[in-house]
C-alpha cells in the first residue's frame, strides 16, 4: 500500500514532512482522505504512535487553518491537551518539525501564558481554555479544525467539551473534529458522533514498543527510612546496573512529593563522584517554561 499523502496544495512557505518511523505517518493518506470526506474522525493511537504531533501537520497539509478569502482572518486548528506542560511542549515540538519559530505558525495558550502570534495556524491549549472560549464564541467560529487529544482521561472539561462539540457540529458543517486517545471505546465514540454518513470513521494506529525490564524492590516505611531514601537507593541501584546511558523516571502523586524527592536526590547525590553530575528535572502541571 502506498504511503504517499494525497496531492493537495500545501500552504506556502511551510515545509511539511512526516517521519516514516512513526506508525501514524504510514497511514496518513487514509487519515487525510477520511478527514476530507467526514466531519469527525476517531483516532486510537498507542503511546509513541505520533498522533499528537502528526495529526495537526496533516490538517495543515490539507489547507486547514488558512484564510478563507483575501483579508479574512484564518480559522485556527485548535489542539487541546489535558495539561499545560503538554500543550507548551507539543507546540514547541511541532514548530521545530515545521522549522518555524514557536508562535509564528504553531503556538500555545495556557493560563498565564500566550505564545501565539497573529497569523498563526495551529493553537495548542488546555481543554479548559477552549471550553472557556466557547462561552464567548459558542459555535467556536475561530476554528475550522479541532483536535481533542487524550480523550480517555475523561475529565469534566473533556466531557463538557465533547458534549458541546456534538451539539454544534450540525450548525458548523465546515468544522472538522478529530478525537484521539491511547485507550478509548472507539465504537462508542464513533456512534456518539454519528452523522448523515453513519458512525464516525475509526483509525487504529499501533505504537512503537521498546523492551522493558521489571524489577521488584519491596519497601516498608520505618522510623529511620522513608520513601525518599527508597528513591535514592533505587536510583543508585539502577545506575550501577547500567542506566548510565539512559534516564530514570520517578512517578509521584503530586507537586509537593516531586519537589521533595528532587531536593532529597540533589542532597544525597552531591557527594557521589559520578551521580553528582546527573540532571534532576522535576516535572509537574504548574511548571512554567523558562523564557
Amino acid at each position: 500500500m502506498s504511503t504517499e499523502a494525497p496531492r493537495i496544495p500545501q500552504a506556502p512557505l511551510l515545509h511539511i514532512e512526516f517521519p516514516e518511523a512513526l506508525p501514524v505517518s504510514q497511514r496518513r493518506q487514509e487519515i487525510m482522505q477520511a478527514l476530507q470526506a467526514h466531519q469527525v474522525l476517531i483516532v486510537c493511537g498507542e503511546t509513541g504512535s505520533g498522533k499528537t504531533t502528526q495529526l495537526p501537520k496533516m490538517a495543515l497539509a490539507l489547507g486547514r487553518g488558512a484564510p478563507r478569502a483575501p483579508g479574512e482572518r484564518p480559522r485556527l486548528i485548535g489542539h487541546t491537551q489535558p495539561r499545560r506542560i503538554a500543550a507548551s511542549s507539543v507546540a514547541k515540538r511541532i514548530a521545530e518539525e515545521l522549522q518555524t519559530p514557536l508562535g509564528a505558525v504553531v503556538g500555545y495558550k495556557v493560563r498565564f501564558q500566550d505564545r501565539l502570534q497573529p497569523g498563526a495556524r495551529v493553537k495548542l491549549m488546555t481543554d479548559g481554555i477552549l471550553l472557556a472560549e466557547a462561552q464567548g464564541d459558542p459555535l467556536l467560529r475561530a476554528y475550522d479544525t479541532i483536535i481533542v487529544d487524550e480523550a480517555h482521561e475523561r475529565s469534566l472539561n473533556i466531557d463538557f467539551l465533547l458534549g458541546h462539540l456534538r451539539q454544534i457540529l450540525p450548525r458548523r458543517p465546515d468544522l472538522k473534529l478529530i478525537v484521539t486517545s491511547a485507550t478509548i471505546d472507539a465504537e462508542r465514540f464513533a456512534q456518539h458522533f454519528a452523522g448523515p454518513q453513519g458512525p464516525a470513521p475509526v483509525f487504529m494506529v499501533s505504537g512503537r514498543t521498546f523492551p522493558v525490564e521489571l524489577r521488584w524492590r519491596p519497601f516498608e516505611e520505618s522510623k529511620d527510612r522513608d520513601l525518599q531514601d527508597a528513591i535514592v537507593d533505587a536510583v543508585e541501584e539502577l545506575w550501577r546496573g547500567g542506566a548510565q546511558g539512559g534516564d530514570i523516571l520517578v512517578f509521584l502523586p503530586g507537586e509537593r512529593e516531586i519537589r521533595e524527592a528532587a531536593d532529597h536526590l540533589r542532597k544525597h547525590l552531591a557527594p557521589h563522584p559520578v551521580l553528582r553530575s546527573a540532571d534532576i528535572l522535576p516535572l509537574f502541571a504548574r511548571l512554567r517554561r523558562p523564557r
